[in-house]
């Protein structure tokens, strides 16, 4: 099959420095109200993907995120948001960028070109066959991307993929690849836009599923969270008030004696039996 970048066909609009203000953020709004039903057509090629890394983490296995540009950085804000989320460790879940930590906040030239630069990344934190790697690219090109999954499928580790094309040479090297057809962006070839926003949904999907599945969430509530500042220590208040059916004061005194929701629900289970 022929490999068709569509996320760098040419816009359906033009002269968008005619349009004014409202017409340009109706315009764009349109094309993201496309993003959820392209996410919607993968969903069993996620499901695949979800239950395998979910099996490799039960055996102790951990999630790794490897991207470049902003497809770096959506990986890297997913990973970061799990501790806090769901109570796990830092190096549970994993998010590198080309270029190290300082392509987080601006471009490392020619980064995203190195095809080894990937695994060695990957190597820092002793990648092992227990673990999964997802490489995420919208166009499905990038060669740190690309050689980083070809060298995990050699070693046995399982590989996925983000990315926003059909057929690319990122999906070809991935066991589990996922493919968002979103068309052409807004500004043309701008796949920070709806391409983005694509990885973002399917990345909010792989690991909240996966933490789920991992048993990070009781009835609907994060249960494990972090209660790093005052509004998260009041959610969680909240919470035990609700599961509990207790007042405010005595959620209060069970989170403050045990730091952590779950935890406060448990002790007072098993006080009450």
């Amino acid at each position: 099959m022929e490999f068709i970048k569509t996320t760098e066909q040419d816009s359906k609009y033009n002269h968008l420095e005619k349009m004014s203000v409202s017409e340009l953020l109706t315009n764009i709004n349109n094309e993201d109200k496309t993003v959820p039903l392209a996410v919607e057509k993968v969903i069993s090629e996620i499901e695949n993907l979800v239950s395998n890394i979910v099996t490799r983490m039960k055996n102790g296995g951990r999630l790794f995120y490897i991207g470049a540009g902003t497809s770096g950085r959506l990986g890297i804000v997913d990973a970061s948001e799990c501790p806090p989320t769901f109570g796990v460790p830092h190096e549970l879940v994993v998010g590198l960028i080309a270029g190290g930590d300082s392509a987080i906040r601006k471009a490392v030239e020619f980064a995203e070109d190195d095809t080894e630069q990937g695994w060695k990344d990957l190597q820092k934190h002793n990648i092992s066959e227990n673990d999964t790697v997802i490489g995420i690219a919208a166009s499905g090109t990038t060669p740190y991307v690309i050689g980083a999954l070809k060298k995990c499928n050699k070693n046995n580790v399982l590989t996925g993929c983000i990315t926003c094309n059909h057929n690319s040479p990122l999906s070809n090297v991935s066991q589990y690849p996922i493919e968002v057809i979103v068309g052409s962006e807004f500004v043309t070839g701008s796949s920070r836009m709806k391409a983005g926003t694509a990885q973002k949904l399917v990345l909010n999907m792989i690991s909240t599923a996966v933490m789920i599945q991992l048993g990070k969430v009781k009835g609907n509530k994060m249960v494990d969270m972090q209660l790093s500042n005052h509004k998260l220590v009041e959610r969680g208040v909240k919470m035990i008030m609700s599961e509990l059916g207790v007042n405010l004061e005595t959620a209060t005194e069970l989170l403050d004696q045990h730091k952590n929701v779950r935890k406060a629900i448990i002790s007072y289970d098993k006080k009450d039996k």
